[in-house]
């Protein structure tokens, strides 16, 4: 399967590829609050919507990314949005077992939001395993690593339940959502670490 068809479904959501075909329920999803998206640059209404997915497809059309709807399980509804990014392929040399592998070496995985009525629900904790789950078991990325505006609290505090490790603050990182140079803090996963998260993160969705 190719990362522009690729759907990873679980028990409560699926993560479908992003399309120009969940514009209006993306705008949909982020208007239920937008005071949630303080620290995040979310798409408000249609048209910025649309400019946010073309934005993504661009990137999946480069090799940088590969992103995805978040659709709820039991109704269908898109309940917010995430993405594979920074999608890193190392120039292993030739007769390196790792050359010519044909899959990512490391990756990120960002622009991660949700509509007020999955906030708190576990959709996040799926949709992380779920994509955890396939880059360090389908791709064997060797590291997935997160950032978060530093003022994030609530993201902090969430990369850290899951087993991510603190690695430190890049100053004045990426432009801010309030269009300010924002400090980033950094978080990673590495293979050996996978196996301990996994279970985790298993526990938390059975829950």
């Amino acid at each position: 399967m190719s990362n522009k068809s690729l759907t990873l479904q679980g028990k409560h959501i699926r993560l479908e590829p992003l399309g120009s075909n969940h514009a209006e329920r993306l705008a949909a999803a982020s208007a239920t609050d937008p005071s949630l998206y303080r620290w995040s640059p979310i798409p408000q209404g249609v048209s910025e919507a649309k400019k946010y997915i073309d934005t993504a497809l661009a990137w999946q059309q480069a090799g940088t990314a590969v992103p995805f709807a978040i659709v709820r399980m039991h109704d269908s509804a898109v309940i917010g949005s995430t993405r594979f990014w920074n999608i890193e392929r190392w120039a292993w040399p030739q007769g390196h077992p790792a050359h010519g592998r044909g899959f990512p070496d490391a990756c990120e995985i960002g622009y991660t939001w949700f509509a007020k009525s999955a906030v708190r629900t576990g959709a996040n904790t799926e949709a992380k395993l779920l994509m955890l789950r396939h880059a360090f078991e389908v791709w064997q990325v060797l590291r997935v690593c997160f950032h978060t505006d530093a003022r994030n609290q609530r993201s902090r505090a969430a990369l850290e339940r899951i087993g991510g490790q603190f690695e430190g603050i890049l100053r004045a990182h990426r432009m801010a959502a309030d269009f300010i140079p924002r400090d980033s803090v950094r978080y990673s996963i590495v293979a050996s670490e996978w196996p301990t998260v996994k279970q985790r993160l298993i526990q938390f969705v059975d829950r």
